[in-house]
């Protein structure tokens, strides 16, 4: 929370200066830039050189994991099957609300224009392929050469292959890749933790330079940003306390009641796992075995993140508007299934580093910039608030579901 606060504070204070300056004497400002700029993005390329190796490796930590948590009996596999289905049920639903927002209430063209000309980036997508195009670009031919080009499509499909095929392999090989794939993960976390340290300097500088093109206009447009990605995290939330009372069949007071003391945690905090006991204590209210609880609750917050795929392309959407960039039914199923991998592969990760762990990936498979991830990170604090709520509503909702479809020992054999 610190951290967030500081980094958002560091905007603030490179867009205030930026504006100062531009419109003490716009010539400074403009001649500012070449000096400026360049700080920003080269923190920008510091942060996106860690992608690709920790989407690999978190994806096939994340798989593997996920698939053992399945082999644990019916129980676990029930759980995990309630996380896919409701993330992907979230992720249709920003797909179909965020272009309809949008287009109800859409950004003025002057504080539009000043924001695209500030984030600057590029559209790094080609023309749409064809339907034979995009199946045959599934399957890398040299899935190193996938890597270097950041194609991450089919990197991700490589990997996943890869990472199923691990968990078909005897258990002491298994161990060894699944523990070489975990330092790799956590040794790139090192590598972001010290690229997030230089946050500050990077935003203020990435900030700085679009007060300096956008003007005033810059806060506007990200006002407007902030205000979709709520208005995405909240419908979020509707839909999980939809789910809540139509499919698990729990009584929306009752459920509320229940959840009151994690939903103070949860705002406190702005963490899943700092949530966990209270979580605890809102499954036994709902009459949840606590042993099942115990079992799928955790699960939960490991590998659950309800949110994700909703409000990670929501960002995607929201940076493809703003750039003009058309999306069609094939590239939004392209990120629809990324989004649902880096939900999977965003294991435990704070929420500074999963926004471009995350994002970045759907951003790229679906041909939209990704440079201006580097500043949005910086304004996360608040929609992160709607991610956290909405995530340990359906952590409690899916441990019910998964735990009332189970009957007797929740360790037997999975089917």
């Amino acid at each position: 929370m610190k951290s967030a606060w500081i980094i958002l504070s560091a905007l603030v204070a490179g867009m205030l200066l930026g504006i100062g300056i531009e419109m003490a004497s716009p010539d400074t400002g403009t001649a500012s830039l070449p000096f400026v700029e360049p700080i920003g993005t080269l923190w920008l390329n510091a942060l996106k050189m860690t992608i690709v190796p920790l989407v690999v490796a978190l994806l096939v930590t994340g798989i593997t994991a996920t698939a053992d948590a399945a082999r644990a009996g019916k129980l676990a596999a029930r759980a995990v099957a309630t996380f896919i289905g409701a993330n992907l049920i979230v992720g249709v639903m920003t797909l179909l609300v965020l272009p309809l927002l949008l287009r109800l209430f859409p950004l003025s063209a002057a504080a539009a224009n000043g924001l695209r000309h500030g984030l600057g980036g590029s559209v790094e997508g080609t023309a749409s392929p064809s339907f034979a195009d995009f199946l045959l670009s599934l399957i890398p031919t040299n899935p190193i050469a996938a890597a270097a080009d950041t194609a991450i499509l089919p990197l991700i499909v490589f990997t996943a292959i890869f990472a199923f095929a691990i968990t078909r392999i005897s258990s002491p090989n298994r161990a060894i890749l699944s523990g070489l794939f975990s330092a790799l993960g956590e040794a790139m976390l090192v590598v972001i933790g010290w690229v997030l340290a230089l946050a500050p300097i990077g935003v203020f500088a990435l900030g700085y330079a679009l007060a300096v093109k956008a003007g005033v206009s810059a806060f506007g447009g990200l006002l407007h940003y902030v205000l979709m990605l709520s208005a995405i995290g909240a419908a979020t939330i509707l839909l999980g306390l939809l789910l809540a009372v139509l499919v698990v069949g729990i009584p929306l007071p009752r459920f509320l009641r229940a959840m009151v003391p994690t939903f103070a945690v949860a705002l406190s905090t702005q963490s899943s796992l700092a949530s966990l006991p209270a979580m605890l204590r809102a499954t036994e209210e709902l009459g949840v075995d606590p042993k099942k609880a115990d079992v799928v609750l955790p699960l939960a917050v490991a590998l659950f993140r309800f949110t994700s795929p909703a409000m990670n392309l929501a960002v995607v959407v929201y940076v493809a508007w703003l750039f003009g960039v058309e999306l069609t039914p094939w590239e939004m199923a392209v990120g629809l299934a990324v989004a649902l991998a880096a939900a999977l592969s965003s294991v435990s990760l704070p929420g500074s580093i999963s926004f471009v762990t995350s994002i970045a990936p759907i951003a790229i498979a679906m041909g939209v910039p990704v440079a201006p991830l580097g500043l949005l990170v910086a304004v996360e604090t608040f929609p992160d608030i709607f991610r956290t709520i909405g995530n340990v509503i359906a952590d409690v909702a899916a441990t019910k579901f998964a735990a009332d479809g189970v009957a007797g020992d929740s360790t037997g054999e999975a089917p």
